[in-house]
């Protein structure tokens, strides 16, 4: 027996390949209007002075949330933010950004790409890595967010197209990201005074982050190149979870 023409054209549209087709343009169309927004003109521009007070701190820390999800880098618009509303404004914003750009990218990737990307997720690094994530989610997406070397949507998407619950995603974000957003955001409000102690010492912070993100990789790397060869546990067959 025939299916309704509605039914077969509600499985073609939502089928797992459709889903990503709609991930890409979603992502696509983001940014091509981050683009043509320019963010970074807030670093010249300032804040629009219709908004002003805890509104304007709320305002920009959705915008913040949105840039994220369309892969506006977060050090950007951590400065802004510092440099915006000062160091302990501006690092709400921005951590309660980051949170909220997390979460977003984390749904689309969930919704859209989980049952498309999965399939591919082979080779024993890639397999060794989803493991990682999926066994012991909050543990590994704290210490990517604590020492950022990985891209933040890269590690957003990751987790997605993981096992990983939605709630330690989030709380590991927010987390893991408070010492480097609170460099940055005091970073940017002392950015007219560069040789101030607290602009000194929030960049230096920064770079001992990129340091240390670069000896945990390195250390990251070796220990799942020791982790493939165990197959059996790495290669074993993962579900899709929904969102």
């Amino acid at each position: 027996m025939f299916e309704p023409v509605s039914v077969r054209r509600s499985r073609v549209l939502l089928a797992p390949k459709a889903r990503l087709t709609y991930l890409a343009v979603i992502l696509l169309a983001a940014g091509s209007s981050v683009l043509l927004f320019e963010p970074q003109r807030l670093l010249s521009a300032g804040w629009p002075p219709q908004l002003s007070g805890v509104g304007a701190v709320v305002v920009f820390g959705l915008a913040y949330g949105v840039c994220t999800a369309a892969l506006v880098p977060r050090p950007l618009l951590n400065l802004a933010a510092g440099a915006l509303f000062g160091a302990p404004a501006g690092f709400a914003a921005a951590l309660g950004g980051t949170v909220l750009g997390a979460g977003i990218s984390f749904a689309l990737g969930r919704a859209l790409g989980q049952d498309a990307l999965r399939p591919y997720v082979r080779g024993r690094w890639a397999l060794a890595a989803d493991g990682q994530l999926s066994r012991h989610g909050f543990r590994s997406m704290l210490a990517i967010r604590l020492f950022p070397g990985m891209p933040f949507a890269v590690a957003n998407y990751c987790a997605a197209i993981s096992r990983m619950k939605y709630a330690p995603f989030l709380l590991a974000t927010g987390l893991g990201s408070i010492p480097n957003t609170a460099a940055y955001a005091v970073a940017g409000s002392e950015a007219t005074s560069p040789s101030s102690p607290a602009f000194l010492i929030s960049a230096g912070f920064i770079v001992l982050s990129v340091a240390g993100a670069a000896v945990v990789g390195w250390r990251k790397r070796h220990r799942l190149r020791g982790s493939v060869g165990e197959p059996a546990e790495a290669e074993r067959p993962v579900e899709s979870v929904p969102a």
